[in-house]
């Protein structure tokens, strides 16, 4: 069924760049006509080769689309975040309704029937997300075979939040983290313009030919507009800033042809001291 799934985001979605390759991502995991999947922060910036931060973002692009719906009161294996596409969702159902030959008022209904089925969600490890009730207080009924639980889950940064219940799209520890300045290794932030390029970066440049395509006059002027626009960002871990920097230069397009005009000779001038932007553009060069 997820074949179903991946097929509608091709097809269907507005989605572009890594919103797009994020509900792909998502649509991987679904397992029936449903179009309920899980994952989480990390395990979508591994597959989608990006930031934690671009991940998150994307994640709120699709949510405002109403291609993606996160269902909070619902918790995936190693305890990961719940989604649902109720788009792709809505489509599966009228096709199915139309080969079961459906009359055509039921075909047309603007809205399908698409509660979820909880117990064979079950099956693929997803089940309801355990809050414990305080004594004082009447139990409520359990959550129902059909349909999402009415429960307002708490706002993040509250200060009493039930112990032992994770925020909705946190990070599965269990996972390999890209962003290290989420990991519990408490890996040093540096900001955007003290970052320098390492020999990995560089050597990414070149096997995945960005320097042939930018040339070098190219790739400095991407890297002097990344610091640029970067600058004000708050502090990241050096992988992360190589993650950004790696997709600043892949969406980089070559520069166009500029004309040479001739310019008549100022003389001598007396030398400057270099900028920052300049030294680390130098740098660049110099490893080219």
């Amino acid at each position: 069924m997820s074949s179903e799934a991946r097929e509608w985001v091709w097809e269907h979605s507005a989605s572009k760049g890594v919103s797009r390759l994020v509900l792909l991502s998502i649509a991987d995991r679904v397992p029936d006509e449903q179009c309920v999947s899980w994952a989480s922060l990390s395990s979508l910036a591994k597959r989608t080769r990006a930031s934690v931060s671009t991940v998150r973002e994307a994640l709120v692009r699709l949510k405002e689309a109403d291609e993606l719906e996160e269902l909070d009161d619902l918790v995936g294996p190693q305890r990961s975040t719940v989604y649902r596409l109720p788009l792709a969702a809505k489509a599966l159902a009228l096709a199915e309704a139309e080969e079961e030959g459906e009359d055509q008022e039921a075909a047309d209904e603007p809205e399908p029937h698409l509660q979820l089925r909880l117990s064979v969600l079950r099956r693929y490890g997803i089940r309801p997300r355990e809050v414990p009730v305080s004594p004082a207080r009447d139990r409520k009924p359990a959550v129902p075979e059909t349909g999402r639980s009415r429960r307002n889950p708490a706002p993040r940064r509250t200060g009493n939040r039930h112990s032992g219940v994770p925020v909705s799209a946190t990070q599965n520890r269990s996972e390999p983290d890209l962003n290290r300045r989420y990991s519990s290794g408490g890996a040093a932030v540096v900001p955007a313009a003290a970052w320098e390029i390492d020999p990995a970066t560089h050597t990414w440049t070149q096997e995945h030919g960005h320097l042939d395509r930018l040339g070098e006059e190219g790739l400095l002027a991407a890297d002097a507009k990344w610091r640029q626009h970067r600058a004000d960002f708050k502090p990241r871990s050096p992988d992360a800033w190589a993650a950004d920097w790696r997709a600043w230069v892949a969406r980089e397009h070559p520069p166009a042809p500029r004309a040479l005009h001739a310019t008549p000779d100022s003389g001598d001038r007396p030398a400057r001291a270099m900028t920052r932007t300049e030294a680390h553009q130098a740098a660049l060069l110099a490893a080219l």
